[in-house]
């Protein structure tokens, strides 16, 4: 099974960046968001072999927000579980579909077109509303023409608003797209959701009305939102690492036929079924693997059942 070389070191966001809520001045906002950026850049660009499973797991916290925000209950527990225990490719019902828009989004190209923007719609369970069309086209040009990314970021989340009040999740979800397209990355991060509860996007240092899209002051609450969600991002990354070299050097003491597709979609994805069967490895065989791996602390049974069982890094 072929090695894996880690980073010795991940990039971190400077203390100094990490503004507060309270920041007023615009500019320091977008001074301190795009220090984040810039260490966020450095480990999206050095793309760690974990860096699927790292995606996916800031895609996970998205989608329980995109779930409270939709007012329902699902928290992240249960989209694991909506998405992991479906039979086949059978519908993961509304909340498992909010959980796909943002899994989609962190292994996709960041460019939208008329097709896929109607097929997020209908994830992320809104109705389709002809003022919409023409998003693409203006992401498009303030990607090309538009401001510094924080503030491209902004202009299209105000645009879907404006187009369609009810379409929130879906300006956030092209909040993300908008930013990797600026910053030319090749997949998007899922950030933004992370932070639609934040008391960054509150008025009044926190205690007065949230800030949404098309309100004064939006481009510098979004900016303080970015560096909070960047700096957790990093500190995921960080575990992540830890974890994933932990699982890296247990690998030669594993003999199952088929454990190196395991690691692989340990790697790939936020968790993985401990009844995974493959072309060279089956139910049994993954189980008593996962449990091997268990006891070497290389994995994390991550759904608390005796049953059914989830694992990941």
């Amino acid at each position: 099974m072929p090695s894996v070389e880690f980073a010795p070191s991940l990039p971190t966001v400077p203390g100094w960046a990490r503004a507060s809520q309270s920041v007023a001045d615009p500019a320091e906002a977008a001074f301190c968001a795009g220090a984040a950026l810039q260490a966020l850049d450095q480990l999206v660009r050095s793309e760690p072999v974990w860096a699927g499973a790292w995606r996916q797991r800031l895609a996970l916290k998205c989608a329980a927000n995109a779930c409270r925000q939709a007012g329902r209950s699902e928290d992240e527990a249960a989209l694991r579980d909506a998405w992991l225990l479906r039979k086949g490719n059978d519908d993961p019902g509304p909340a498992g579909n909010l959980f796909a828009a943002w899994r989609l989004l962190a292994v996709h190209a960041p460019v939208i077109d008329g097709p896929r923007l109607s097929a997020v719609v209908e994830k992320l369970g809104l109705r389709w509303d002809d003022g919409l069309a023409g998003l693409p086209e203006a992401v498009d040009e303030l990607v090309r023409n538009g401001p510094a990314a924080p503030f491209a970021v902004a202009a299209v989340m105000g645009r879907v608003t404006q187009a369609a009040p009810s379409a929130e999740r879906l300006a956030w979800w092209l909040g993300d797209l908008t930013l990797a397209a600026k910053l030319r990355w090749p997949r998007p991060v899922p950030l933004l959701m992370s932070q639609f509860f934040s008391p960054a996007l509150r008025s009044a240092e926190g205690r007065g009305q949230r800030i949404g899209p098309l309100d004064d002051g939006f481009g510098r609450a979004l900016c303080l939102a970015l560096g909070q969600a960047v700096v957790e991002a990093c500190r995921q990354a960080a575990d992540m690492s830890r974890r994933a070299d932990r699982l890296q050097s247990v690998v030669p003491k594993l003999r199952a036929k088929g454990a190196g597709e395991v690691v692989r979609k340990l790697f790939d994805d936020d968790a993985v079924p401990g009844t995974l069967v493959t072309a060279n490895l089956s139910r049994f065989a993954a189980r008593r693997l996962f449990e091997r791996l268990e006891t070497f602390e290389a994995v994390r049974e991550l759904s608390g059942r005796s049953s059914f069982r989830l694992y990941g890094l």
